[in-house]
């Protein structure tokens, strides 16, 4: 299996027109090439969990020279793998622990094809793929780890719950289902069958549920970021807004089928660039 060696241009190619790239660049210029490598990093890894290429033995074995190479990082050990990193570590001193739980998280994925969770393991999933990502982001904008901490907490999970209720149709064509067991048990679906779930009008009230979750920690994201804690606040302040507003108009769709892949008009995500991310 090749080795999976982020190119930062190719990073910034892939993000660029993304609501990520454009909180990434309302940063100075320092905290923006951080944050890109924060980012490049967590696409690789989760392209060895996404691209279906290679056994899940190799998938695994691949994670695990991503582990090795995050640790060389913070003995002071070149590795041609994460040198990318290594300015980022220094400037603004990330956890160690949080790169290799975004690899754990990707390895959920890796060991089997996660299908109708219950609800612990679904927020075991959104705390290592997005809620960790988050803590690394928060030490890049400068915020104390208490406040900072909570919001990648709160934000990372919201993020990541409308992530799961975006992508149901792309999931299942994996072999995925995010939706947890609990949830489809109310809505009356005893099928753990992926693509047989996202076929069943009932999936409706199992993804309402999801969504009310999400619409929670979206509040207490906001609480948090309006409470001005110290530190740059514009990009998790537009992202937030973004995807709340691509949850709300999820909802307005409803999810049973036929549905569509919600996505954010150009002119939408300009207006609320203005009255979000221009903000101090």
């Amino acid at each position: 299996m090749p080795d999976t060696i982020p190119e930062p241009q190719e990073t910034k190619r892939k993000a660029s027109g993304s609501s990520f790239y454009l909180a990434m660049r309302l940063m100075p210029k320092a905290e923006r090439e951080a944050m890109f490598a924060i980012y490049a990093f967590s696409r690789a890894v989760d392209d060895i969990a996404d691209d279906g290429n290679g056994t899940r033995a190799a998938r695994r074995a691949e994670l695990d020279q991503w582990r090795g190479a995050i640790d060389a990082i913070y003995d002071g050990v070149p590795s041609p793998r994460a040198d990318f990193l290594a300015e980022a570590v220094r400037r603004f001193e990330p956890r160690k622990g949080d790169f290799l739980s975004i690899i754990d998280g990707m390895e959920m994925d890796v060991v089997e094809d996660i299908r109708a969770p219950d609800l612990p393991k679904l927020d075991l999933y959104c705390e290592r793929v997005a809620s960790a990502v988050g803590r690394l982001s928060i030490k890049v904008f400068g915020m104390d780890e208490g406040a900072g901490f909570e919001l990648a907490h709160h934000l990372g999970r919201a993020l990541q719950l409308t992530n799961i209720l975006r992508d149901l149709d792309q999931d299942a064509a994996a072999g995925r289902l995010y939706l947890p067991h609990e949830y489809l048990a109310e809505a009356g679906i005893a099928d753990r069958d992926p693509k047989s779930v996202i076929a069943n009008p009932e999936i409706n009230k199992a993804c309402a549920r999801i969504a009310h979750m999400a619409h929670g920690h979206y509040r207490k994201a906001r609480a948090l970021l309006r409470a001005r804690p110290r530190g740059l606040l514009r990009a998790p302040r537009l992202m937030s807004a973004v995807y709340c507003h691509i949850l709300t108009k999820m909802q307005k769709e409803g999810w049973a089928p036929p549905r569509r892949r919600v996505r954010i008009g150009r002119g939408r995500l300009l207006l609320i660039v203005l009255l979000h991310g221009l903000s101090g």
